[in-house]
């Protein structure tokens, strides 16, 4: 599924009505944005030509073709790479739980089912649960059922969660939960299973979850371990 991506892009709060109409003009129209706070150190910052202040943050998923065709007029029309309007990249996806989540996410957007990832070599992944709000616990007991460790929370509001009925056939709340949870390559499957049987679009926590290949990991002291007593 090297194909699809997850797009991320990070811009001033200011900017949040431009975007929006950005994204829906190139035929984007389901896209979850949140808000946040800049907290890179000054030459991070520089370097990206973002400053210190409220930050709005867009994930959405695209194809290699969308993404080119934003990226150009991320350059020529919203000019993106003018210091102080932000930053956009892509993440590649691995694996979506269940085909009709994908459907519902690239929307009218071309794609190429491939198997997993070419990047199948990765030691972790990165789990994207996005949930109806006011479930966070009910999500993370379904993914420790299948034992996943802790997780991140961000609360983010959705776009084109009406085309859900098309897709899907359910509906959709607009304020959302997003989950994100760092697991080992091996435990995915069984993670995003327990949130599907448990928790998924059949729920009333409507939860969609995909997984996303991460190259390396620090920090996190339990999996590092757990590496340390495969090795011996």
């Amino acid at each position: 599924m090297s194909k699809v991506y997850m797009m991320v892009t990070i811009t001033n709060r200011n900017k949040r009505k431009d975007f929006r109409t950005f994204f829906k003009e190139h035929g984007l129209p389901v896209f979850l944005e949140t808000t946040g706070r800049g907290t890179a150190q000054s030459e991070v910052l520089d370097y990206f030509g973002l400053e210190e202040s409220e930050k709005l943050l867009f994930l959405a998923i695209v194809t290699g073709e969308t993404w080119k065709k934003l990226r150009r007029g991320l350059i020529t029309k919203m000019l993106i790479d003018v210091p102080g309007t932000g930053v956009s990249f892509i993440v590649p996806l691995s694996s979506v739980g269940r085909r009709k989540t994908l459907q519902f996410l690239v929307n009218e957007q071309e794609f190429e089912k491939e198997e997993e990832t070419s990047m199948k070599d990765t030691d972790y992944e990165l789990l994207v649960a996005i949930a109806n709000q006011g479930y966070i616990d009910t999500v993370m007991d379904a993914a420790r059922s299948a034992k996943a460790g802790g997780g991140t929370v961000i609360h983010a509001k959705g776009t084109g969660m009406e085309l859900a009925k098309k897709y899907l056939g359910v509906s959709l709340v607009e304020e959302k939960e997003v989950i994100l949870i760092v697991t080992k390559s091996r435990e995915k499957n069984q993670i995003m299973k327990a949130i599907m049987e448990q928790v998924g679009l059949d729920s009333k926590e409507r939860t969609i979850v995909f997984s996303l290949p991460v190259t390396s990991v620090a920090g996190i002291r339990m999996l590092e371990e757990d590496i340390q007593d495969d090795l011996l």
